[in-house]
């Protein structure tokens, strides 16, 4: 008998060892929920940056409330008595929360724009008397900043899933598992990475909304093979795994309808009615239309990232004091350079002076292709108007559109030799680091060596009235870089005060070329000489601080850095 039970005996008290089964599993949900934390950083960061308009800032931002939050989490992991329990209960609750933080945000920002409204329609109260102070003011403004308290949220979450792992896979081997830690960090770590590779190459260019619902099914996935795998050790097992199912159907339903649902809540943003929206790589493409009736012809207008870019009523005003004062000033006319533009307004002006060609540098495609042919889901009426606002520019043989970053493409154009009779720089404002180079003194020394002898180049330099500073910094970093600079400004309705800098390289300066026209040179119905050169003409203290202000050197975000600021303070918008 006691031959009999002794092995049984042993047998029952031999040590368990980890299956490399369960340990690749085990690994393998880690790697993915590492990649899923990482890209909901970026979505949360991304969408912050939208609201706010202060895209780097949100980023640095967002990331650091999630690395703290993550942090805080790690330690709250130790208060979960069951850790394979709170690990498929922390699954569901992130797939739930990713896949709807955008959503109700979105929601809640769009309610709380259009509050205002209802209750002056519920009073019959005046437009003159919107209720938009008060506590109805200070509830929009905090609701901006809900993308970080998804942050705070997703982060402790997030931050649980290592201890919690890192307890499942011990609890199942009777030794102390050397490099536990390690090992789980290591996969972490890998894991991240391909979520960042994830998020470039894919992610980018699909709805927000969409990416998070994709993601979320990530997190719900790695959820349901935790119970199929741990069943037996999970307390209410089939609750969760209910809780699972009902979750699923949520992901499909947001997948399906979640991308237009939140588009209808930031249409909400808009004062006008947005009949196009479009997520390309680079940025969030909104076009309004305004109905105005008796016959007149509707406004469109253009949104990228939530800033205006222009309006059908006064484009026109903006592209004829960006284009004709800096053609007016160039000795020739022939061989043409824009950078940005990609909308063909500032190229149609362009093309009354008849060149012999026009090179085009543009970083986004899905935004050229929209000025150049019609797009499928945009709608006729739309499209027409954007063709004829632009006069079908870009299909002209005599442009050459390069698809590339400014900074980049200009090298290219150095490489072949080129050189142009007119440079026009129409950017947006550098409101990014990545602009911020576009307004450099290497950028503009670049484009010293393109610019003929006798030529003139114009930068679009921000708002003189809203953002002084920066606008100063521009010609400060033209002159910098060997230009003879001169700036002027005019008002354009949908902007405000706007400016602009021109800048030659011999001769002249650009104001006292432009001083000796008395008629144009070409036809236009907004512009004239009396106009051309009134806006050279600031307020007697508008320089004042000029030597204070510095240029914009490469590397130093000086220029971002005062736009930065003009527009925090001009918007009430501060990040912490």
């Amino acid at each position: 008998m006691s031959e009999v039970t002794e092995p049984a005996l042993a047998g029952s008290t031999k040590e368990k060892k980890l299956s490399w089964f369960d340990d690749t599993l085990l690994l393998g949900i880690m790697a993915v929920l590492a990649g899923c934390g990482l890209i909901y950083e970026y979505l949360l960061s991304h969408y912050a940056g939208r609201i706010l308009g202060a895209l780097e800032a949100a980023i640095y931002t967002m990331i650091g409330l999630m690395i703290v939050s993550m942090g805080v989490g790690a330690f709250a992991a130790r208060k979960i008595r069951c850790a394979y329990t709170g690990f498929a209960i922390l699954e569901l609750s992130v797939a739930l929360c990713g896949s709807l933080a955008i959503l109700i945000t979105a929601a809640i920002i769009g309610f709380g724009q259009q509050l205002p409204l209802i209750i002056a329609s519920t009073l019959g109260l005046p437009p003159d008397l919107l209720p938009e102070g008060g506590f109805i003011g200070l509830m929009q403004h905090l609701s901006e900043y809900l993308p970080y308290v998804w942050g705070v949220i997703l982060g402790l979450m997030i931050g649980m899933e290592i201890p919690l792992i890192a307890r499942v896979r011990q609890s199942l081997c009777d030794e102390h598992l050397m490099h536990n830690a390690g090992t789980i960090y290591g996969a972490d770590y890998v894991g991240a990475g391909i979520g960042a590779a994830i998020w470039v190459s894919f992610m980018l260019a699909i709805d927000i909304q969409l990416a998070a619902a994709l993601t979320a099914s990530f997190n719900l996935l790695a959820g349901f093979i935790f119970i199929w795998r741990f069943w037996d050790r999970i307390r209410f097992v089939k609750i969760l795994l209910v809780g699972h199912f009902i979750a699923s159907a949520i992901l499909l339903l947001l997948a399906w309808h979640g991308p237009s649902w939140e588009q209808n809540f930031n249409n909400l943003l808009y004062k006008d009615n947005v009949i196009y929206a479009k997520s390309t790589r680079f940025q969030q493409l909104t076009f309004t239309e305004r109905l105005r009736g008796n016959g007149i012809a509707p406004v469109y207008s253009l949104y990228i990232n939530g800033r205006l870019q222009f309006s059908s009523e006064d484009e026109h005003i903006y592209h004829a004091f960006l284009v004709h004062p800096t053609m007016e000033a160039s000795a020739r006319h022939d061989n043409i350079l824009i950078i940005g533009g990609g909308d063909g307004l500032g190229l149609k002006q362009v093309f009354k002076w008849n060149p012999k060609a026009v090179t085009l540098i543009d970083l986004d495609k899905d935004l050229l292709e929209l000025f150049t042919s019609h797009d499928a889901d945009m709608p006729t009426r739309l499209s027409q108007t954007l063709l004829k606002l632009n006069g079908d520019a870009l299909n002209e043989p005599r442009v050459n559109v390069v698809v590339d970053d400014a900074f980049n493409g200009v090298d290219d154009l150095l490489r072949d030799g080129k050189k142009f009779d007119t440079i026009i720089v129409d950017l947006p404002d550098p409101s990014h680091p990545d602009l911020n180079k576009l307004y450099s003194d290497l950028f503009y020394k670049k484009l010293k060596e393109l610019l003929s002898a006798d030529g003139a180049l114009t930068v679009q330099s921000t708002s003189p009235y809203h953002a002084p500073n920066a606008f100063i910094s521009v010609g400060k970093t033209l002159a910098l870089a060997g230009f003879d600079v001169n700036q002027y400004h005019h008002n354009v309705p949908s902007f405000g005060e706007w400016g602009w800098s021109i800048a030659t390289v011999s001769g002249k300066d650009a104001k006292t070329r432009l001083s000796d026209i008395e008629q144009l040179s070409i036809e236009d119905d907004w512009l004239t000489p009396g106009l051309i050169k009134g806006s050279f003409e600031f307020p007697g203290n508008f320089y004042q601080e000029i030597d204070n202000i510095k240029a914009n050197r490469i590397g130093s975000m000086q220029l971002y850095q005062y736009h930065q600021k003009a527009w925090s303070e001009n918007q009430g918008v501060t990040l912490f």
